[in-house]
């Protein structure tokens, strides 16, 4: 299974992705789920995958052959990020329906990045070719298990919200997700696009036995203990409704 969420702050925007695929009793198998593109200077993608591991590499290998080949609409082309999300979304649906179509073969995509002339953006590519973008009230986009990592960004995350907060939010977001769905797990992935900088920015490769990793899991648990035994008891309320 997956987890991948990118958070859209006005600083920039933040991924962060696993990169397991399967968890069986004796095989875990791992492929990256991120994957970047970009000219320095003009135009920044970075793009998350979720759903049927063949129908993703074939649409990533689609990007990197049209790229390759110039045709006319590439992602070194496209004039905005909306028509990125549709040649995407597109290229998604292709791939689909070449070997029968079905939601066995459906794959997801987050689209972030910003092409010069415009403002960043977030975009979540359905498996239908259709999409929808982040917002101010709605910073931050998911795909696969995104349930066990929602409430810490719903407590969090805004568009104030920094660039390394986001980031740190994220990363303990995934923590979460990995502690409750053995089905997500490392090396993860972490990129870092500061806005207007048109530039790839910061990343990073978190493998299982990552030190970060492990503190970031140890100083949760502690300060989410801490604040636990920090609640006033329940028989207050009585006193309290009185």
């Amino acid at each position: 299974m997956t987890y991948c969420v990118a958070i859209n702050v006005d600083q920039g925007i933040t991924f962060c992705s696993d990169s397991r695929t399967s968890a069986g009793v004796d095989q875990i198998n791992t492929y990256s789920k991120m994957f970047r593109f970009g000219q320095d200077g003009n135009r920044q993608f970075v793009i998350l995958a979720a759903g049927n591991l063949a129908t993703t590499q074939a649409v990533i290998a689609r990007l990197d052959k049209d790229m390759a080949s110039q045709t006319t609409v590439n992602l070194n082309t496209v004039t905005d990020m909306d028509e990125a999300a549709d040649y995407l979304g597109r290229i998604s649906v292709e791939q689909q329906n070449k070997t029968g179509g079905g939601r066995m073969y459906e794959a997801s995509f987050l689209l972030g990045g910003q092409i010069l002339g415009t403002s960043p953006q977030l975009m979540l590519v359905y498996p239908q070719g259709n999409y929808i973008k982040s917002s101010r009230q709605t910073p931050f986009l998911q795909i696969g298990e995104s349930q066990y990592g929602k409430p810490i960004l719903d407590r969090i995350i805004t568009t104030d919200t920094d660039l390394h907060t986001a980031a740190l939010c994220s990363i303990v977001s995934m923590d979460s997700t990995m502690r409750s769905n053995l089905s997500v797990g490392p090396p993860i992935e972490i990129q870092l696009y500061r806005a207007d900088s048109l530039l790839a920015g910061d990343y990073y490769h978190l493998e299982e036995d990552s030190d970060y990793l492990r503190q970031i899991n140890q100083i949760w648990n502690q300060r989410m203990l801490e604040s636990f035994a920090s609640l006033p008891a329940l028989d207050s309320a009585l006193a309290i409704s009185q």
